[in-house]
């Protein structure tokens, strides 16, 4: 038998590459079919427009090679390395996957957002690159390279669950007591990646890699279970869809589009067991390398998308952030559509810590920076290219803000907030002393959400890079009232009902 050629250093680094801008802008058929089915069945209106959101910026970055969000993510590799395989390089598989990291994050055309940052409970300042991904090899039979390859939000990564039960606990009975504590910070619909059995590390392993798998939940129903994992996952597709969380946990009839479950043995008096989500910017291809060159990766075809435009309804009220007041923001209810014209300021967890740092030195807010009757969005949007004014900018998770709100509000004449998902006890209770509102943006909707921004300059702290206070001139941001003036919402409102409402239909 001929041996296959030799996997060279520059075919592996140019496919990792390669695979990073691909998932950056193509979402997996797989993904597009299960968020179509779930538009065309949902109910609940708000959710039905979040999902519209997803759908129309999926294709806009399909077709425009644009980050389907702007949280590019944290690379995370699963490589199995044949062991007859031949390299030919000089450096190790880390080396070169994070040299392919930093080169998919530094292409030109379009840069991707670097997120990573090194020491993490220290200085955690930014590699710049993306660097460096995190790397599972595995040494199995034959002569290929095979890599599923992933960019992870740290909305979702962050809702990541994990728990030692006992071998007689309900793991369906702690999935389904879990979810909720999630909140929407991983903005669902997405996948949930279940791991069971093995030790700690292992189950949450089993989770990550559960999250390669295709989306299949339909098929599966169609067929039968076959075992016990199967009939995990179908049992825990609906009951978690029961839950009433729905798209950007607005309330609605899905919430998961599929359930992933993978198993190892495990101590007989043991029982681990993980939860990873995967958000609505899934991001994942697979790729297989036998020396004859790099990979190849084919786009999806265009027909995959539906045929379906995101525009706010006749009902969405019109406001101008240059003149609102807080008497007007006070008639906002929750549930309620806006489109936003004017400006904005932007900020998120490092501008925040930094204020509070200014205010604790008793110094004031640099020049420029007037949260007066203004609006904050928290986002870290993505560099602009060639015409852009900004690249994509979907929002960010509030609940990390939660702790600075009391400061925002009390002390610099800020009157609503802009994000993505739920509001925590002491935002919200903040929110209404002060008569504020908080807004919500839909996740994974980064690209849709920047072509309403028609003007971006930064006014303070450049240094933080994409965490710095930009301000953003918009015309018609779509945003829907999370939390009112009277401290009501939506994200606790919205789920109830919809648990209520699937209740009656399962009944009807």
């Amino acid at each position: 038998m001929t041996a296959k050629a030799a996997i060279t250093k520059q075919d592996f680094i140019d496919s990792i590459a390669d695979a990073l801008q691909y998932i950056s802008y193509f979402h997996p058929e797989d993904f597009i079919r299960g968020m179509s089915e779930a538009y065309a069945k949902e109910q609940s209106q708000a959710a039905k427009d979040a999902i519209a959101q997803i759908l129309v910026n999926s294709k806009m970055c399909a077709t425009g090679h644009r980050p389907i969000c702007q949280d590019t993510g944290i690379v995370t590799v699963f490589v199995r390395v044949g062991m007859n395989v031949r390299w030919d390089t000089d450096l190790t598989v880390q080396e070169m996957i994070n040299e392919g990291v930093a080169k998919a994050y530094g292409n030109a055309d379009n840069p991707l957002r670097a997120s990573v940052v090194a020491d993490p409970a220290g200085r955690r300042a930014n590699t710049k690159n993306n660097a460096p991904a995190v790397v599972h090899i595995e040494l199995v039979p034959g002569d290929e390279v095979e890599v599923d390859i992933a960019a992870k939000g740290g909305g979702s990564e962050n809702k990541s669950k994990f728990v030692m039960l006992n071998p007689s606990d309900s793991i369906v009975d702690w999935v389904l007591k879990t979810v909720p504590t999630m909140g929407a910070g991983w903005c669902p619909p997405g996948m949930l990646g279940i791991g069971i059995g093995g030790t700690a590390e292992k189950a949450m392993l089993l989770a990550k890699e559960a999250l390669m798998e295709p989306i299949d939940i339909h098929e599966l129903k169609a067929r039968g279970a076959q075992n016990r994992v199967e009939e995990l996952r179908l049992e825990l597709f609906d009951k978690v869809n029961r839950l009433g969380i729905g798209a950007q946990g607005l309330g609605g009839l899905t919430t998961v589009l599929d359930i992933k479950i993978k198993d190892y043995p495990t101590h007989a008096a043991s029982l681990p067991v993980a939860i990873i989500p995967n958000c609505a910017a899934t991001r994942h291809v697979h790729f297989t390398l036998d020396g004859s060159g790099p990979a190849e990766l084919n786009p999806p075809s265009l027909d995959a998308w539906p045929d379906i435009e995101y525009a706010p309804g006749a009902e969405a009220r019109r406001v101008n952030l240059d003149t609102v007041t807080p008497d007007e923001i006070r008639t906002w209810k929750t549930g309620e559509v806006l489109l936003l014209s004017g400006k904005m300021l932007t900020g998120r967890d490092a501008a925040h810590k930094r204020i509070a740092d200014l205010f604790a030195k008793g110094e004031s807010l640099p020049e420029g920076v007037d949260f007066t009757n203004k609006f904050i969005y928290y986002v870290g949007p993505v560099d602009a290219v060639r015409d852009e004014v900004v690249g994509p900018a979907g929002p960010t998770t509030a609940t990390r803000m939660d702790k600075f709100t009391e400061m925002m509000l009390a002390k610099t004449g800020l009157i609503g907030m802009i994000g993505k998902s739920e509001r925590g006890p002491i935002a919200i209770e903040s929110i209404k002393n002060h008569k504020a509102v908080y807004l919500m943006a839909v996740g994974g909707s980064a690209y849709l959400v920047s072509k309403a921004i028609k003007k971006s300059r930064v006014v303070a702290f450049g240094d933080l890079g994409m965490e710095a206070i930009y301000e953003f001139e918009v015309k018609d941001m779509p945003v829907t009232v999370a939390v009112d003036s009277l401290g009501e919402s939506v994200h606790e409102t919205g789920p109830q009902i919809w648990q209520v409402k699937i209740a009656e239909m399962d009944q009807a």
